[in-house]
C-alpha cells in the first residue's frame, strides 16, 4: 500500500535505521543522504519517509509530501553552498530508476551541462 514501509525497499530500510547512510538532513517527513555513487561533488538523495514507488505516484497520492521533498532539496543546496544545482527525479526503469521509492537527486558543485553526460 502507498505510504506503508516495504520490507524489500532499500530506502525504507534507511528510513528505519536498518541500513546505514550518510544522512545530511532529516525532517518529520523526509530524509536526505549522500549518494553512495556520486555523479557530482554534491550528490544527495532526498526521499519521503513514506513509501511511494516513484515521483508520479508521490505527486498523485501526497502532493504536500512532494512539496516537502522539493523544499528539502533547497535546504540541501543551501547547506552545501550551491549557487546552482540540478534536481532529478528518475521515474521508471527506462529513465534510470533503480530503487522503487520516490527520490530526488540534488546534484551540484560542478558544471552541469545539458544534455547530461
Amino acid at each position: 500500500m502507498a505510504g506503508e514501509p516495504q520490507d524489500d525497499c532499500l530506502f525504507c530500510k534507511i528510513v528505519a535505521g536498518q541500513v546505514p547512510a550518510t544522512i545530511v538532513r532529516e525532517t518529520d517527513t523526509t530524509v536526505a543522504f549522500r549518494d553512495i555513487n556520486p555523479q557530482a561533488p554534491t550528490h544527495v538523495l532526498v526521499i519521503p519517509k513514506a513509501h511511494h514507488k516513484d515521483a508520479a505516484a508521490l505527486a498523485a497520492a501526497a502532493p504536500e509530501l512532494a512539496a516537502d521533498v522539493l523544499r528539502e532539496t533547497q535546504a540541501v543546496a543551501d547547506e552545501d553552498k550551491l549557487d546552482s544545482y540540478r534536481i532529478v527525479f528518475n521515474t521508471g526503469s527506462g529513465a534510470g530508476q533503480t530503487v522503487w521509492h520516490a527520490h530526488a537527486h540534488v546534484l551540484g558543485g560542478r558544471g552541469l551541462e545539458w544534455p547530461p553526460g
